[in-house]
């Protein structure tokens, strides 16, 4: 948020303001994802962002046997998967661009 308040192109944000449905590749049930953030540009250019860490972008490493953890990790990362899929086609319908910002472009270590 400090990234937002702070950036000189940003004229306003808000925090999960809104919600996109979808369905979940788990369950096959409908269920409502709301992003991290709806930013407008000074230029009126507006994002959607999602903040997440950079290893629930990535497939978890498959073990030699499945464990209970790599079971949720593997859940999480389909849903997330799905629910960008969802929120790139939200945004082109909007006019708004959907973009996933990690540790790395927020300079966390």
């Amino acid at each position: 948020m400090r990234y937002l308040d702070d950036h000189v192109q940003i004229e306003r944000w808000s925090s999960e303001e809104f919600c996109i449905p979808y369905r979940s590749p788990i369950d096959r049930r409908m269920h409502r994802y709301f992003p991290d953030f709806w930013v407008e540009k000074a230029n009126g250019e507006e994002l959607v962002i999602e903040v997440k860490p950079k290893q629930h972008l990535i497939p978890p490493k498959k073990p030699k046997r499945q464990t209970a953890k790599y079971l949720r990790e593997m859940k999480t990362f389909v849903v997330n998967q799905r629910k960008f899929e969802v929120a790139q086609e939200y945004c082109k319908n909007k006019g708004m661009k959907f973009q996933i910002m990690t540790q790395d472009e927020l300079g966390i270590k």
